[in-house]
């Protein structure tokens, strides 16, 4: 359990920081269109800290976890992480003004999907290891 509060903590922080880093720095370059930063907090707060406090909760009152369990975190973690990095990296080029080659856009948007499919992926692995233990 002591696992999914410091993932919570961890993610927390990085909402935290993706939100003030997002505000900042379209302030100083003086951006005012859309960018994919703005969703980076909201990514690392509902997807990973209020995940992993859902899950928290759930091992207290079921007790769901085990050796498979580890292995589905462990790529949550990466879905996240690289769904996180992408969506950085694209609201990076678009505050910026950079203009992409066609082929380096369409590899950052199948990074952004490769993350979310693993997050979807792990996601049912982690319900389904729920589900059993109730």
């Amino acid at each position: 359990m002591k696992r999914y509060a410091n993932a919570a903590l961890v993610y927390a922080l990085l909402a935290m920081a993706g939100g003030v880093f997002y505000r900042e720095f379209t302030k100083f370059l003086g951006f005012t269109g859309k960018t994919t930063l703005s969703v980076v907090h909201t990514h690392y707060f509902l997807l990973g800290m209020v995940f992993f406090l859902a899950l928290l909760l759930l091992e207290k009152s079921f007790g769901f976890t085990g050796e498979r369990t580890g292995r589905a975190v462990a790529l949550y973690h990466v879905g996240l992480n690289v769904t996180g990095a992408a969506l950085f990296v694209r609201g990076l080029v678009q505050a910026l003004s950079l203009s992409l080659s066609s082929g380096a856009d369409a590899s950052l948007s199948g990074v952004a999907g490769i993350g979310h499919l693993l997050l979807g992926v792990s996601m049912i692995l982690l319900l389904l290891r729920v589900r059993k233990s109730v």
